[in-house]
């Protein structure tokens, strides 16, 4: 979006397991939660954004927002105190059999655009496809958070994911900031503490400076339809995400890793 629209924010991987969705619902709930409005997309045909605030994902959403141009207002729901959430909806998967191409892939970012009052934060959950929801999201996005899990096979398929996007980017002729989510972080192993030192290096100026500690809490949470802080208010994943919305806000990273 334009500067004097809302800060979009866009959670991706197409690597399953490594707290996309729950990273998603957490930075959205803690902006809500300090007094931010905040809209929530849910682009992922599985729902589970809708679903981990307890809300029914095959209600009409945004599958009528790019299909037949409903205004996003209309399909807004309400998830908690300053945060709306919008539903995939039970035709969001054909999307992705759509005509028009890039035309088509404009629709978000116009939807977006049409909000009044334009919210604080718009915050998407990205699908783990690379076609035209995607191609929506990356062209609504002022920024795209990759949330990576600590081991080496999550580190080169995020290699791999950057080097999709750049090549996206050129061809869409735009351009993304994006940044590194670690997630099940446990600094009191070997390999965590590698991996995090490998991002540092590979990736610097993009890795959030807050890792998020592993944390059962937090896959539990969506089975009661609550999100961490309504599940367990004290917990490590509950601090932790609310300093990692503040890393987003603030864009506080960590200092790059000299290479050995």
């Amino acid at each position: 979006m334009s500067a004097a629209g809302p800060r979009v924010v866009s959670f991706l991987n197409q690597k399953g397991g490594v707290g996309k969705t729950t990273s998603a619902v957490s930075v959205a709930h803690a902006w809500a939660r300090s007094g931010r409005q905040v809209v929530g997309i849910d682009l992922d045909p599985q729902g589970h954004f809708a679903a981990s605030l307890g809300l029914e994902g095959l209600d009409p959403g945004l599958d009528d927002v790019l299909f037949d141009g409903v205004p996003l207002a209309e399909r807004l729901q309400s998830g908690r105190e300053n945060l709306r959430l919008v539903p995939p909806g039970p035709r969001l998967p054909e999307v992705e059999q759509m005509s028009g191409g890039r035309e088509r892939g404009w629709r978000l970012q116009q939807a977006i655009g049409g909000l009044e009052p334009f919210p604080d934060f718009v915050v998407v959950d990205c699908p783990p496809s690379s076609g035209l929801l995607a191609m929506n999201a990356l062209l609504a996005t002022d920024e795209i958070i990759m949330p990576v899990s600590c081991d080496y096979l999550a580190l080169e398929g995020l290699a791999g994911l950057m080097r999709t996007l750049m090549r996206v980017e050129r061809g869409l002729n735009i351009f993304t900031h994006k940044y590194v989510l670690v997630t099940r972080y446990n600094g009191q192993r070997r390999l965590p503490r590698e991996v995090l030192g490998k991002l540092r290096e590979y990736f610097p100026g993009q890795v959030l400076q807050t890792p998020i500690r592993d944390n059962v809490a937090l896959a539990e949470a969506p089975g009661f339809g609550q999100t961490i802080f309504e599940y367990r208010p004290e917990s490590n994943g509950a601090q932790d995400y609310i300093a990692v919305a503040g890393d987003i806000e603030a864009y506080r990273v960590l200092e790059p890793a000299a290479a050995e």
